[in-house]
């Protein structure tokens, strides 16, 4: 059972001790879960406490055919996933709360002979999607949107057309999905980013035989041509990591160990920047799953932050982990700032306005900028936060209590963690030490 405090208040801890198996990385989860349902299994996953957003990927592909069948440890957490039959059902879909779901699976059934509609939540609704109906129109395939929106229809073709995509932004999702409808294209797809992006759609691919290449912002894929089954252990999700890493970085007791992570390099960023704000932090890498590299990571407290800037061109590489890098600006020697995020303003909430109100509210000196904000410390002092139903929100602002950065915190919405780390009220119960 999922730990929760009572009235949804954290407080600050007196010291951070513990070692910490992170939830499967849900970037790697969702893509295990495509590439196999394309190539038709079977296949086995195994997942250390999926999220909601990978479990609505699962929901989807059964609707469309796949049958995905699930088996769950004796401890709750660890869940395997097998995997057979590629789509062959038109269908309404439910993508929930996650965008990675309804833009990867848009490209992947971009080449196939079905009809679906892809929709979600209120949230999901308002979130942008005719950047994947213009890739995916490039290609030849019919795609309709609702105002630029979802819920965002595909009726596939085959063959595809092979095609050049630059992207208006640098987008995980829009490489993942152009190269996902690439492999039905006949020919070379090239998908050139304008910045760096996270490569775990590559990586998966590749390690599942198709013919594609990373070469710095160039993605190249020769289709046709259909994955081969890939059982894996999915590894722990770094930005699941993200919030340990910077609550052992501000606290000044903490000791964290946190095993079995994934550590692709476009996913590190984070660790990179606490670094260079002065924070104790030390890496190994034991292995390689599917070609991401996984290891352990160790977090020491003790020693102060410095303030830092994040320009324009390193803020994709933190998106996800932005809300705790104002956390730990917070908790800085002088002023920080953060420039170039301006997509944060269309993810599940708009994360710079969020953001910015929770650290006024709980005492931080922050101007907020039209694609980031500039943050100083404060007198930090207690507050309630309103989420916006944004996990990413409650776990930061989660972290500044347990931290000290805030003297304590009420979230209006502590469930809305589950969307990416259901277990993280038992994990923040286990380093306080107040774990049943």
């Amino acid at each position: 059972m999922t730990y929760l405090a009572p009235t949804a208040m954290v407080g600050p801890a007196t010291r951070l001790r513990g070692s910490l198996e992170l939830p499967a990385d849900k970037s790697i989860g969702h893509r295990a879960l495509i590439v196999n349902a394309l190539a038709g299994g079977p296949a086995m996953l195994e997942m250390r406490s999926p999220g909601e957003d990978v479990l609505s990927t699962i929901a989807c592909l059964r609707a469309i055919g796949v049958a995905v069948e699930a088996e769950t440890g004796p401890d709750g957490r660890h869940a395997r996933f097998s995997v057979s039959g590629r789509p062959d059902r038109n269908a309404v879909v439910d993508c929930g709360n996650s965008g990675t779901t309804m833009r990867l699976l848009a490209g992947a059934l971009a080449g196939l002979p079905l009809e679906v509609t892809l929709d979600g939540d209120a949230s999901l609704r308002r979130r942008p999607m005719e950047r994947v109906a213009t890739l995916l129109r490039a290609t030849g395939a019919v795609v309709t949107t609702t105002d630029g929106r979802a819920p965002i229809t595909v009726r596939g073709r085959q063959p595809l057309a092979a095609v050049e995509h630059r992207l208006p932004v640098a987008s995980a999702q829009l490489v993942g999905c152009a190269a996902l409808a690439g492999l039905a294209a006949d020919g070379t797809t090239r998908v050139v980013a304008p910045g760096e992006t996270r490569d775990h759609t590559e990586r998966m691919l590749a390690a599942a035989g198709v013919g594609v290449r990373r070469e710095g912002l160039v993605t190249t894929l020769d289709g046709p041509a259909r994955p081969r089954p890939l059982s894996l252990r999915v590894p722990g999700d770094v930005s699941a990591a993200a919030p340990w890493l910077v609550a052992a970085a501000i606290h000044p007791h903490a000791d964290l160990a946190l095993v079995g992570v994934g550590l692709n390099p476009t996913r590190t960023a984070l660790i990179g920047l606490l670094r260079r704000m002065g924070a104790d932090i030390e890496i190994v890498v034991r292995s390689t799953i599917a070609g991401e590299p996984v290891g352990d990571i160790r977090a020491r407290g003790g020693t102060r932050l410095h303030a830092v800037e994040v320009p324009a061109d390193e803020a994709p590489g933190l998106i996800d982990e932005l809300p705790l890098v104002a956390v730990a600006m917070a908790a800085a020697d002088g002023t920080s700032e953060v420039r170039g995020a301006g997509e944060l303003r269309v993810k599940e909430s708009d994360r710079v306005a969020t953001t910015v109100a929770g650290l006024r509210a709980i005492g931080a000196s922050v101007d907020e900028l039209p694609d980031g904000w500039r943050v100083s410390p404060g007198a930090p002092r207690a507050a309630r936060i309103s989420t916006e139903g944004d996990h990413r929100i409650a776990i930061a602002f989660a972290i500044a209590a347990l931290a000290g950065v805030a003297q304590g915190i009420e979230l209006d919405d502590p469930a809305c963690v589950s969307i990416s780390y259901r277990d993280f009220w038992d994990d923040l119960a286990l380093v306080q030490g107040t774990a049943a």
